[in-house]
């Protein structure tokens, strides 16, 4: 007798065949006996989940924004079952203790699987936090952003040196910020410019320690492409959406790196092949906060549920390929990690998520995240209709059961005993 059986699923090749879960995992694709649970699956493409190795969870002080539970129930509607949670928290991911509570609100209330990375500040040895856990340390900021300090050039240096001494991944935040205080979405994207980001990742890629591969955060521009050393990463708004979709001062549009001319999102989006990793960069702020004038108005923007139902319907529409999809929201980010990748292979991570491949308007009233609005609005997305997380149903028919999500610790973890 089997635990549950997902009936005419099709699969990512086009096959169409019943998959058998036992004990939490994936034993048999193809003709299913008798089970404890079932769902018809028919007319429902199956892919390998996503991990979004890139998001601000929020939580403890800025709860108003998102926490743990609606931010996990974005994700998990979104067909994210594995996302990374960045350490420019208040206060910032900079010491063990710090870092262990952190672990132990997102163990009491996340329904997706998470890792969470460690912060960089100079004189922190960060060492500690490794060993505590992080799975990798950044995004370590060459420019100052939303709760993050920028490092000097030196400072980077010394801290890229450290974290690659041990074997830890390292990620970054690329920008060049010019002076001045921006008014609008053209000024915000003049200070910080395409042009400001490709010097400051000329700058990063000279000051690498021998072998490494940093992984680099939202690049905003098809220029830095060829000049970003190790894995590249884009936003979906980066690749969807554009300055002239909005009012010169809308504040909903304000996001570091900012969003650029029509122009450039296109030849961004025309790079396509040359992108690894899609991330959300998901940084919700309540509507509050947004609605100031421009200069005093938070950076950031939601998007960890839109992100892959954004790139299905382009998957619907025949602009780019599912394979291509899966490469870069499923595979290419546990790669970077040292993580098991979800998949259908015996040892993989048996997350999936079913798409009705049916386009549907995206409505901040539909979405989960606490913050309430999108900057997709109106725009159109694929949702999935199921999603199984490590074996189990977590999400199907817009109900949630309610299962926890995993710690998934870095390769330094040592303190285990510690996290109850």
């Amino acid at each position: 007798m089997l635990d549950l059986v997902l009936r005419n699923a099709t699969l990512p090749e086009g096959r169409v065949a019943d998959l058998s879960f036992q004990n939490a995992r994936l034993v048999h694709i193809g003709s299913a006996g008798r089970s404890d649970q079932e769902i018809d699956c028919t007319g429902l493409l199956c892919i390998p989940a996503a991990t979004d190795i890139h998001v601000h969870m929020r939580g403890g002080s800025q709860s108003a924004k998102e926490d743990w539970r609606t931010g996990s129930m974005a994700a998990l509607a979104g067909g994210v079952t594995m996302v990374v949670d960045q350490p420019n928290t208040i206060p910032p991911l900079l010491n063990q203790e710090r870092y262990l509570e952190r672990v132990r609100e997102a163990k009491k209330d996340s329904l997706c699987s998470f890792a969470i990375n460690g912060g960089i500040s100079p004189g922190v040895d960060p060492l500690p936090l490794w060993r505590a856990g992080a799975m990798a340390f950044g995004e370590i900021f060459a420019a100052p952003s939303s709760y993050g300090d920028a490092l000097t050039l030196e400072e980077l240096k010394q801290a890229l040196h450290e974290v690659h001494a041990f074997g830890a991944p390292a990620t970054i935040h690329a920008e060049e910020v010019s002076p001045g205080t921006p008014d609008s979405l053209l000024a915000h994207h003049h200070i910080r410019s395409p042009e400001g980001e490709v010097r400051s990742l000329q700058l990063i890629r000279d000051i690498l320690p021998p072998g490494m591969r940093p992984h680099i955060c939202h690049i905003s521009s098809p220029a830095s492409l060829p000049v970003a050393p190790g894995s590249k990463e884009v936003t979906p708004h980066h690749l969807f959406l554009s300055i002239e979709q909005f009012t010169p001062d809308d504040t909903f549009a304000r996001v570091n790196p900012p969003l650029r001319p029509e122009s450039e999102r296109q030849a961004l989006f025309a790079a396509w092949d040359s992108i690894d990793i899609i991330a959300s960069d998901h940084a919700p702020h309540t509507r509050g906060e947004k609605a100031v004038a421009f200069a005093d108005a938070p950076s950031g923007l939601p998007g960890v549920e839109t992100m892959l139902p954004l790139l299905m319907n382009e998957v619907r529409k025949g602009t780019i390929t599912l394979s291509s999809v899966i490469e870069k929201t499923s595979v290419a980010p546990c790669r970077v990690l040292g993580i098991l990748p979800a998949g259908f292979a015996p040892d993989q991570r048996h997350d999936f998520a079913f798409y009705p491949m049916q386009a549907e308007s995206i409505r901040s009233e539909n979405l989960h995240s606490r913050c309430g609005w999108t900057p997709y609005e109106g725009m159109v997305g694929v949702f999935p209709e199921l999603v199984i997380q490590y074996g189990e149903v977590a999400y199907y028919h817009s109900e949630y059961a309610g299962i926890p999500g995993r710690y998934l610790a870095g390769r330094g973890y040592q303190v285990g005993e510690q996290i109850q």
